[in-house]
């Protein structure tokens, strides 16, 4: 979870969307749903600037964002987590505004984060930065209450726009997933078993897929497994082209 300045750098670098359905409060930089006309200009308030917390494993990417919101006057990062139980240490002593979390954490995923920070600390909105940008992902984030989800390669500015479009109660989602995520249908694969199937579409063996997802060979073997029992398949590789075409992977 953008020097110019900030617009052309950062760990992100992306084109900007569309505002649809409400407002044009995030500056057109995306899709924005549902957001109030005030959301793109929270800051303007004098309440002093929104307060971030951010959670990334990738330290390089989260070092990136820290150092990019810091360039907003309005924006100042009062927290860093690697890890998703991390991140709610953090939240719960910190109290920020704004939780900006990766969807892929080592322990518990930013969803699962997110749902917790929604009912523990409801002041407190979440939005996910992703390179996993899969339909059944944006689905259960939006229904987990998340405000805000897009691609790790959006711009800098479009970040920080979407941080204060959040924080002032308005929702976006990146025009590009939100229009697969309506083509796609629902997914009956589980997070866990898109992304071995993801690993498995790319020829990576077992062995592979265990380390690089941080399971077991077991453990892998039984996710394939239920993945190919629910789209219907006969082995992993027909699951894969099967989820690819309907775009949950």
């Amino acid at each position: 979870m953008n020097p110019r300045p900030a617009a052309d750098a950062g760990p992100v670098a992306g084109s900007a969307g569309s505002a649809v359905g409400g407002s044009a409060a995030a500056g057109s930089a995306g899709f924005l749903v549902g957001g109030s006309a005030a959301a793109g200009s929270a800051a303007g308030s004098g309440v002093g600037p929104i307060r971030v917390l951010l959670a990334d494993d990738e330290h390089l990417i989260r070092g990136a964002m820290v150092a990019l919101l810091g360039l907003e006057d309005d924006l100042t990062v009062v927290g860093e987590a690697a890890t998703g139980h991390e991140a709610l240490s953090m939240a719960r002593a910190l109290r920020p505004d704004v939780a900006v979390l990766d969807l892929q954490l080592p322990d518990i995923d930013g969803v699962t984060v997110a749902a917790t920070l929604l009912t523990e600390l409801p002041d407190c909105r979440s939005m996910i930065v992703t390179s996993h940008g899969r339909p059944g992902h944006l689905k259960r984030a939006l229904a987990s209450g998340v405000r805000g989800f897009l691609p790790k390669t959006v711009s800098a500015e479009v970040l920080a726009e979407v941080v204060r479009t959040v924080h002032g109660g308005g929702r976006y989602v990146d025009p590009a997933l939100a229009a697969d995520a309506i083509s796609a249908g629902d997914s009956p694969l589980t997070p866990r078993e898109a992304d071995v199937l993801e690993l498995a579409a790319e020829g990576a063996p077992v062995d592979e897929i265990a380390r690089r997802a941080a399971l077991s060979p077991g453990t892998v073997r039984n996710y394939l497994s239920s993945a190919a029992t629910k789209v219907g398949a006969a082995n992993r590789h027909e699951a894969a082209k099967i989820a690819r075409r309907y775009g949950w992977i």
